[in-house]
């Protein structure tokens, strides 16, 4: 009986000492998978899901430029209407951007956006701000599912 009673003990205290060095082994792993946003450094205002939903409140009056890529727009999703450009065009495609609505950048934590909403501020345009869409999504608001493209038809 006393044999059993030191095996015993033995397991529990190996046991324990295997879930605290598993839950040690974790830690860091949880903690890298937390996003830590870069500081903010442009000039376009980062804009929040309460201050974003107040915009989508009046969409006649709103331009929302999404500036990913495709697959990031298929990945993640977007708002329910968005005009998509890529952050290096925009120069060249200001010309085709109204500038009679207010107009909200976006990207996938803000950051391009904040850039893109620097040229178009520059460029004369009213810039309401810049949002991520995961930043709105973890902030409770609703973002749109967008499919992939068709491919275009032979001829």
């Amino acid at each position: 009986m006393k044999a059993i009673k030191t095996l015993l003990a033995i397991a529990l205290t190996i046991g324990s000492t295997v879930a605290f060095a598993q839950e040690a082994a974790s830690a860091p792993a949880a903690a890298a998978s937390a996003y830590v946003a870069p500081p903010w450094t442009y000039k376009t205002k980062q804009l929040n899901r309460n201050q974003v939903d107040t915009l989508l409140g009046n969409p006649k009056k709103l331009l929302i430029i999404d500036l990913r890529r495709p697959d990031e727009l298929v990945k993640y999703g977007s708002f329910p209407a968005y005009l998509n450009l890529q952050v290096k065009d925009l120069p060249e495609l200001l010309e085709y951007i109204p500038k009679d609505r207010s107009i909200l950048t976006v990207s996938n934590r803000a950051h391009r956006a904040g850039a893109a909403g620097d040229i178009l501020t520059t460029a004369g345009y009213k810039v309401a701000g810049a949002i991520g869409s995961e930043d709105y999504r973890e902030a409770g608001g609703t973002i749109t599912k967008v499919a992939p493209l068709a491919p275009a038809a032979s001829k």
